[in-house]
């Protein structure tokens, strides 16, 4: 098969590593891509979002299998605009439409479907511009800290825990007031949650689902988890507070009832759902959907599975995911970002990397680099996660930590306590 592979991040960088092992993939074009992501198939430099060029790319390298990385282009509809192009109608694209995207791309749709099927989360109510006034009194009588969440994308950032009422009143305000643009046209406020949280995944064709290997990501900058939040700093997979009694409560009271109520609400889901759950003394919670696989989880879940990815991505066109055994390994995985100088804030570009040759016992996945004239260069926060797949945590964690030490450029920065905190 010809697999195109939409985005350009370490995720992406994950699943092109994982699906060139398949005995099913012929050829593999990725787009953008990354300066890693070369080594595994084709990069072409095209947008994503840009469906036309998505179109042309895909008739010109005869593409048969479609696989969307980030959540953008799939909440701005592209499952949709191949099934009503008559060029790309038959070919398969891993990803949901843009009606099940909406569970990631619209925080208060995805509160009222958890409500209407009876899915447990935390207490939350919505404001607009036009109910500010509602919400600031709401606020008044809220327990602290509370959470504010924009209602559509933000790029990570849409999300706030205020420690003050006054605090939580001024960010209301300017959060409805454009601080995230559009997306924060309408206002989740939400109960704040005291537990531990870990992320769990599906692969579903509609019908049927497989559950993935669950992770925990890091998304404080400092150590000790400590500073501003970013796009995560690490992961560790499995996660070893989530027991089997747990998992199996997470599939009875959050799972399922979420695969019933798409089908309920007839809402034909093809593609990952990632679940962001709290562990509330021994009760799961969900706090959020993502239509998508997550990142930096991704690098430490998908070299636990053993299957041919291609292969469950076909089950999953052909709505026969009930037919597939998923193979996961007893191994454990960790992975450590490196990120540039300053991030999450204003960050350093350009920087020439060295010694990803150096690595002993992980793999790089990288996410912010740039391939100049055979010279990686960094080229975004995140640059690269150092994924490690060992007998035990301890090895998993000792390893990958090692290993992004011996990778150089100027700024660089890495978390050295990822998943210490669970040993």
């Amino acid at each position: 098969m010809n697999i195109l592979l939409l985005g350009s991040g370490g995720r992406e960088s994950a699943f092109a590593w994982k699906i060139s092992q398949s005995s099913n993939c012929s050829k593999l074009i990725i787009a953008p891509g990354n300066g890693g992501t070369a080594a595994y198939g084709k990069n072409v430099n095209i947008n994503p979002n840009d469906f036309e060029a998505v179109k042309a790319l895909t008739l010109k390298e005869s593409i048969d299998l479609v696989v969307v990385g980030p959540e953008e282009p799939l909440v701005n509809g592209i499952h949709d605009f191949f099934l009503a192009d008559q060029a790309l109608a038959n070919i398969p694209v891993i990803g949901p439409k843009k009606e099940g995207a909406i569970l990631e791309g619209s925080k208060d749709f995805s509160k009222e479907f958890m409500a209407r099927h009876g899915i447990p989360t935390p207490g939350s109510r919505s404001f607009t511009n036009e109910t500010l006034q509602e919400g600031l009194a709401y606020l008044e009588n809220h327990s602290l800290p509370v959470v504010l969440k924009a209602d559509g994308l933000a790029a990570g950032k849409g999300v706030l825990i205020c420690e003050t009422t006054a605090d939580a009143q001024e960010e209301l305000q300017l959060m409805l007031g454009g601080k995230f643009g559009h997306a924060g046209s309408i206002v989740v406020i939400e109960e704040f949650l005291t537990g531990i949280e870990l992320s769990v995944f599906v692969l579903t064709d509609g019908d049927h689902y497989v559950i993935l290997p669950e992770a925990k990501d890091y998304k404080k900058i400092g150590q000790g988890d400590s500073g501003l939040n970013t796009g995560g700093m690490g992961s560790v997979s499995p996660v070893p507070f989530a027991d089997e009694q747990f998992l199996k409560e997470v599939e009875e009271s959050i799972i399922k009832p979420t695969i019933n109520g798409l089908k309920k609400d007839n809402i034909d889901y093809t593609g990952f759902i990632f679940f962001g759950l709290f562990k509330v003394g021994d009760r799961p919670m969900i706090i959020e959907y993502n239509c998508r696989m997550g990142d930096p989880e991704t690098e430490s879940v998908l070299p636990r599975i053993e299957n041919d990815l291609v292969e469950l991505f076909i089950a999953t066109s052909q709505k026969k995911l009930n037919e597939v055994t998923l193979k996961i390994s007893p191994k454990n995985a960790a992975t450590v970002m490196i990120v540039a100088g300053g991030y999450p804030g204003e960050y350093e570009k350009g920087k020439t990397i060295t010694g990803i040759e150096n690595l002993r016992k992980s793999i790089a996945f990288h996410a912010g680099t740039i391939a100049e004239n055979s010279v990686i260069k960094s080229n975004g926060g995140r640059v690269i996660a150092v994924t490690s797949l060992q007998d035990t945590q301890f090895e998993a964690l000792q390893s990958a930590t090692a290993d992004a030490a011996r990778i150089y450029f100027d700024g660089k920065y890495f978390r050295e306590d990822i998943g210490f905190d669970l040993m």
